[in-house]
């Protein structure tokens, strides 16, 4: 009979099994596959710059408190692992090509900026200078000309004065912006869990879940059933096939994101910093690698890649930062990532049932948010008062 069981050994289910084993609880985790090998695994470990302090929507709050964690536990998994997780601030820029992206990106940097992130323009000229693997890029990037500000914009006027408005064209900067390697965190989490107690079962899938009143009263997998007080599940794009067994909708869409993994020459990047447009992005490592993603593609449970989005990944990659046009693919892959219909995730309670509850469907932030996740959850499992409004996440908003 264990405290908490968690269905679902990824990213969220490890992070929130540390945090509940760390506050005492005796925690369980099962996992249909390999604990720490979907979605968690598959992404590229970018962590945005979020100010937790002007921070007012509870998902906002989410990212505040996660940009605020995501340092401190990789300093402690360091200390009790051994494990470097890779977390740094290395910055990120984010392009625009188009005058319709460049509107776009403008008013997401003046909403940045008003919540007290550090945003920066960059005119054309500075754009190598920060990030001199973009010097000789083909496209647009090199060739236009950016009519912006460089400057903190913490200093200049509140939004809605029509300063990001300047120019056709967009470039900004974010020096606060930070990135974890995905596999080495994971690593860590695991052995953190372990090490705490956390009892990690892979390969055990739920095969039926036993209701009794308003309470689960136990999972049956294939070794046996499995018991506890409580029960949360953090199956990422599973989860909505596993609480259709509760009859409870949970509306959850898997979306395939195809990555493409550079190895560069003598083990260094070509760049620095993050590199972010739309969507996509180039993402650097301190070993030389340099990882190109994402595509967004809903086509069901389908983690197999394409030849067609794999080379138009690298194409994109190779275009902006031209030293990578003979850096060899060492590999590509693709995850899941669990999307709900509305962009937030569900957390909380399960309704209808006194010790259930759900941490998933943060789509492309899981990593991000997985701390802050963790924390509020384990406060919630372990009756204190939690840090945020859960309303917003609730299942049947």
């Amino acid at each position: 009979m264990y405290d908490v069981l968690i269905v679902g050994g990824g990213v969220i289910g490890l992070s929130l099994a540390w945090d509940l084993a760390r506050h005492g609880q005796s925690v369980g985790v099962i996992d249909r596959g390999q604990p720490g090998r979907e979605a968690s695994w598959a992404g590229a470990g970018i962590l945005p710059a979020v100010n937790r302090a002007t921070a007012i929507h509870p998902y906002d709050q989410l990212g505040g408190l996660s940009s605020e964690l995501h340092p401190e536990w990789a300093g402690e998994l360091k200390s009790i692992t051994g494990i470097d997780t890779g977390y740094r601030c290395c910055g990120g820029l984010y392009l625009a090509r188009t005058p319709g992206e460049a509107a776009a990106l403008a008013a997401w940097a003046d909403d940045q900026a008003g919540q007290g992130v550090n945003v920066q323009k960059v005119v054309r000229e500075e754009l190598a200078d920060i990030e001199p693997g973009l010097r000789g890029s083909s496209d647009s990037v090199s060739g236009t000309q950016y009519s912006v500000l460089s400057t903190k914009y913490s200093a200049l006027p509140k939004k809605g004065t029509g300063v990001f408005s300047l120019g056709p064209h967009v470039a900004v900067y974010l020096p606060d912006e930070a990135q974890l390697r995905n596999p080495r965190h994971l690593q860590a989490l695991i052995a953190a869990c372990s090490l705490t107690g956390v009892q990690i079962s892979a390969n055990v899938a739920a095969a039926d879940i036993a209701i009794a009143g308003n309470e689960i009263r136990e999972i049956a997998t294939a070794t046996g059933p499995l018991r506890a007080r409580r029960y949360c599940f953090t199956a990422g794009a599973w989860t909505g096939q596993l609480l259709a067994r509760l009859g409870v909708p949970v509306a959850i869409l898997p979306l395939r994101g195809q990555m493409v993994m550079f190895c560069c020459p003598e083990g260094a990047a070509p760049i620095r910093h993050i590199i972010n447009e739309g969507s996509r992005y180039i993402v650097p490592r301190d070993d030389g690698r340099v990882l190109g993603g994402s595509t967004e593609e809903e086509v069901g449970f389908d983690k197999r890649t394409t030849e067609d989005a794999i080379a138009d990944l690298a194409a994109f990659a190779r275009t902006l930062v031209p030293a990578l046009a003979d850096a060899p693919i060492e590999r590509s892959w693709a995850g899941l990532r669990p999307a709900s219909f509305d962009g937030l995730p569900y957390l909380g309670p399960l309704p209808g049932l006194s010790n259930a509850y759900i941490a998933a469907g943060h789509f492309r932030s899981g990593l991000f948010l997985s701390p802050a996740t963790a924390v509020v959850m384990s406060q919630l499992l372990r009756g204190e008062p939690g840090q945020i409004d859960f309303a917003p996440f609730r299942v049947g908003r």
